[in-house]
């Protein structure tokens, strides 16, 4: 028996299959890595496990419902013509899996196979609660992870998915989201402000930030950066034009990122950093995400500079003042970053560029308010629908599980949470 393959391009499937891969080293090992060197050293195998645990439980929960919830063709709900949510069903079957892909509600045909989007897709709802969890680490009981992460993953992320990324209702507004930086990072950051409310903050003696390893933090950054030449080049699901601007926007503006973050640093704190550095670049990554294939180099540049400074005044000047535990400032690097990308999409869009993904996008500076409108109101949409469900989620999961680890175990660390230690001095190193 014989199929037509006659759609399939293997150039484009070659470069997503790539791409796909080097987004999930971003997680695995990449975030696991930077979280086990800017944690505690007696948190470090607490941290990589919960990055290893939601690598894996996203994939199951993904294949079982998760990716047709978030890019399925048949609607669940529609609301004048809307389409608000799609129906929830396993894409196992090998006629699907080795089908073409026919990805939203408008149903559009693409050049590579359905199993190589359902990875693609795959990495980018994966590294979403790892990132979620740099705000929760050092006191969330593990055993609440792994009931939120899947929980969270279907009901939070693949519909914010379904809305920017598919087609969704957002998307028939007119809202764009080049590759995440509201399915993504809006949401991994403002999930984690709501955890770590939710969950209270770390006990007394780890309310400090000390990272304990940083060869561990460059070793992990590195994995992070070029892993988003996958993250923004893979999602025009090409190697076009688009795919190759991505890349280079994606690259500068990081660069502009994390040399305004040290300049700031040198400004208000004398001296640059690792860690400062560290947390500019990835704070760039995150700006240009929404916006990669939207904007000249220029623009990449621009808002290089805005995730250098507006970030930094978020991490430093304004989220201290809430009093809330955000171990490791993911709200400000994260959703302020991802919201800095989307606002500035909707005014530094260049219709040059656009016309390569989407003919007719343009933003404020080349006549188009109306984007700069609508991706504010997306901005808004999400961060209230990703709060609002977090804290029930987990108000859920309190009802039967303890969200905190034992005060006792915290104390311990990884010897008392996993029975094992990250280095053979570490359980000499907590006791001091």
């Amino acid at each position: 028996m014989s199929f037509d393959v006659s759609w399939l391009n293997t150039g484009n499937n070659a470069w997503m299959l790539t791409a796909a891969t080097l987004v999930g080293l971003q997680s695995i090992p990449g975030l696991a890595l930077y979280y086990a060197g800017m944690t505690k050293r007696k948190y470090m195998v607490n941290a990589m496990m919960m990055a290893l645990y939601a690598f894996s439980a996203v994939l199951v929960v993904w294949v079982i419902a998760g990716y047709s919830f978030g890019f399925g063709t048949v609607p669940l709900l529609k609301i004048d013509g809307y389409y608000i949510f799609s129906m929830p069903v396993p894409v196992g079957s090998a006629s699907f899996i080795a089908g073409q892909a026919i990805v939203g509600p408008e149903r559009i045909a693409l050049s590579i196979p359905n199993s190589t989007v359902i990875f693609f897709q795959f990495v980018f709802a994966a590294i979403t609660p790892v990132l979620l969890m740099g705000g929760i680490l050092e006191r969330m009981n593990f055993k609440a992870w792994m009931v939120f992460v899947p929980v969270w993953s279907f009901l939070v992320y693949s519909p914010v998915a379904y809305w920017l990324f598919a087609g969704g209702w957002l998307n028939q507004l007119g809202a764009v989201d080049f590759s995440g930086g509201y399915v993504i990072h809006l949401d991994a950051g403002v999930g984690a402000l709501a955890a770590a409310l939710a969950i209270g903050p770390r006990i007394k003696e780890d309310m400090n930030l000390k990272a304990n390893n940083l060869g561990l933090v460059m070793l992990g950054l590195g994995l992070i950066w070029l892993g988003w030449d996958g993250f923004n080049g893979g999602d025009p699901y090409g190697s076009g034009i688009d795919a190759a601007i991505a890349i280079i926007n994606t690259n500068v503006a990081t660069a502009v990122s994390m040399i305004t973050w040290m300049l700031m640093d040198m400004k208000f704190f004398k001296k640059a950093s690792l860690i400062g550095a560290s947390v500019g670049a990835i704070a760039g990554l995150v700006g240009i995400t929404p916006a990669a294939g939207y904007v000249n180099i220029y623009g990449a540049m621009v808002i290089g500079i805005a995730t250098g400074i507006i970030p930094w005044i978020a991490l430093y000047k304004i989220e201290p003042h809430f009093k809330i535990d955000d171990a490791l400032g993911v709200f400000s690097s994260h959703a302020v970053a991802g919201i800095v990308g989307g606002i500035l999409t909707g005014v530094l869009a260049d219709p040059f560029i656009t016309q390569y993904i989407d003919p007719g996008l343009r933003g404020a500076i080349y006549g188009d308010f109306y984007q700069l409108g609508i991706q504010a109101l997306a901005a808004a949409v999400v961060f209230a629908y990703t709060f609002a469900m977090t804290i029930a989620i987990l108000k859920i999961i309190g009802l039967f599980i303890p969200l905190r680890e034992k005060e006792e175990n915290l104390k311990l660390g990884d010897l008392a949470i996993h029975g094992e230690i990250g280095f053979e001095d570490s359980y000499q190193a907590v006791r001091k």
